[in-house]
């Protein structure tokens, strides 16, 4: 069996081995699916028909097809076919599906949700109607992005 690094399961290179561009090679695809991952869709069980070199995947639950056996994995295709990549716990993906982030809990696959970066402001003593109303259209805007909540 191939040895493989601690946290992401990269193959390693063995003393000696013979072919070493193979294992590099297969080291350098993985870490292309998993630095700054954008899947095209979180949950699905089944490949698709045609994907593209470089487009990934969040496979789902009862996977089926190429993928059974891969539940929850990351699967990206590339030139050499379907690569698979076992998430562990904070592992997390942009979804483009939805525009949001998706992070693997360990158990499950959970959808990120905004994160609140600020609260809602307070009212002051003195009211500025304009003012108001022109803070009140940014927190809308804001809200709308997920930048805040509230």
């Amino acid at each position: 069996m191939t040895e493989v690094s601690a946290r992401m399961r990269l193959p390693l290179l063995a003393a000696g081995q013979a072919q070493k561009e193979v294992t590099h090679n297969e080291a350098l695809a993985l870490i292309d699916l998993m630095v700054q991952p954008a899947v095209v869709e979180v949950g699905r069980d089944a490949p698709p028909a045609a994907p593209v070199p470089g487009e990934a995947w969040v496979v789902g639950r009862t996977p089926e097809g190429a993928w059974a056996g891969h539940a929850d994995a990351l699967a990206g295709w590339t030139g050499g076919g379907w690569r698979f990549v076992v998430p562990w716990a904070g592992f997390a993906v942009w979804n483009r599906a939805d525009r949001s982030p998706a992070r693997f809990d360990g158990e499950a696959w959970r959808r990120a949700g905004p994160v609140p970066v600020i609260g809602a402001p307070a009212g002051g003593d003195a009211i500025d109607a304009e003012a108001r109303v022109a803070i009140g259209s940014m927190l809308a805007l804001m809200r709308a992005q997920g930048w805040i909540t509230g």
